[in-house]
């Protein structure tokens, strides 16, 4: 079975108990969890981080037994940055997208589908990479 990569605002909205989101992504993240692993890596760790005091809380939410921790391939940070190079030329402005890039990327690479609510830049900048998304 293929690994699912979980972007942080699925992860986020779990452990924030968004009254937005929460249903959807806790469903969507049970789904995932039963067709096989899930993983997360270092830029979505840290991106998970903000909503946390303590590393032990947010080691506690993200568990290593049930989150595969998988470092970022060195061919996802040159597809990152292609895809924030284009992003740029084509009148992008956010500064803040890279790490979105690079997770796009990882899960690209990697041959993983990304679980994730915001899905329009990942379809527009890495259209094959199969995403579970609203």
């Amino acid at each position: 079975m293929k690994a699912t990569l979980i972007d942080a605002n699925v992860l986020l909205d779990v452990a924030t108990e968004d009254e937005e989101w929460l249903d959807w992504s806790a469903s969507m993240l049970t789904a995932a969890l039963e067709r096989g692993p899930v993983v997360i890596n270092p830029i979505i760790y840290a991106e998970v981080s903000t909503g946390f005091e303590t590393i032990e809380s947010l080691d506690e939410a993200l568990p290593a037994d049930v989150y595969m921790r998988a470092p970022l391939p060195w061919d996802a940070a040159f597809l990152a940055a292609r895809a924030f190079r284009d992003y740029r030329r084509r009148g992008g402005t956010r500064s803040s997208t890279l790490p979105d890039f690079f997770i796009g990327a990882h899960a690209a690479a990697a041959g993983m589908t990304l679980l994730t609510r915001d899905a329009r830049r990942y379809r527009t900048y890495f259209p094959r990479l199969r995403l579970i998304a609203p």
